[in-house]
C-alpha cells in the first residue's frame, strides 16, 4: 500500500512538478496583483481583489495539469459517458489512477473558483448557481481537453466531481458571502 502511494506521488511530481514550482513562485506576484487591483479601484474592497486573484491562481494550475498531454495504455477507454463508470474502472482495473487521487484531484480543480466566485460576484452567491457554473466550466474543459489534448480521457465523472468541487468551495467560503448583499433585482 505504501509503495502504491509513493508511486502516485512520484508520477504526479514527474508530470507536473513545473506547475507547482511556478505556482509557488507566482504567489508573491499574486499578492502584488491583488494590491495593484485594490489600488486601481479606490472604491473597491480587498475582498474583491483577493477573490479575483484567488480564482485565477487557484484554478489555473489544475487546468494546466488537465491540459497536459499524457500517454494512455493500449486499448484504454477514452470516453466515459455513463456516470460512475470511470470511477468503477479505477476501482477494478489494475494500474488505473487510484480512486482517491481521481476523486480528490477532480474535487480540487474548481474548488478555488467555487470558493472565490460568490465573494467576488454577488450573483454567484447560491450553491445552485455555483453547481451550474461548475458543470458548465467543467464540461467546456473536458470537451476542449478531449478535442485537443492527446492521451486524455473524457469522463462524465470528472465533470460531476469538478462541479461538486465548485459547490464545496462555495460551502467553505459561505461565511464570507452568505450575509453579503445580493445584486439588485430588476425593477418590475
Amino acid at each position: 500500500m505504501v509503495t502504491v502511494g509513493c508511486d502516485v506521488v512520484t508520477q504526479v511530481w514527474h508530470h507536473w512538478h513545473r506547475v507547482w514550482i511556478y505556482v509557488v513562485l507566482l504567489i508573491p506576484v499574486a499578492v502584488l496583483a491583488a494590491v495593484a487591483l485594490r489600488a486601481l479601484r479606490p472604491s473597491g474592497s480587498w475582498r474583491r481583489s483577493v477573490a479575483e486573484v484567488g480564482m485565477v491562481l487557484g484554478t489555473l494550475p489544475w487546468l494546466w495539469m488537465i491540459m497536459t498531454p499524457m500517454e494512455l495504455p493500449p486499448h484504454a477507454t477514452t470516453v466515459y459517458l455513463v456516470p460512475f463508470s470511470d470511477l468503477w474502472d479505477s476501482l477494478t482495473t489494475e494500474n488505473a489512477v487510484p480512486i482517491g487521487v481521481q476523486v480528490g484531484g477532480n474535487l480540487l480543480v474548481l474548488l478555488a473558483l467555487g470558493f472565490f466566485a460568490p465573494i467576488r460576484f454577488a450573483a454567484m452567491a447560491s450553491l445552485t448557481r455555483l453547481g451550474v457554473l461548475g458543470l458548465a466550466f467543467s464540461l467546456t474543459v473536458e470537451l476542449v481537453q478531449h478535442a485537443f489534448v492527446s492521451g486524455r480521457v473524457f469522463s462524465v465523472d470528472d465533470v460531476l466531481l469538478n462541479a461538486a468541487g465548485c459547490v464545496v468551495g462555495g460551502l467553505l467560503s459561505r461565511p464570507w458571502w452568505s450575509g453579503a448583499p445580493t445584486a439588485p433585482s430588476p425593477a418590475s
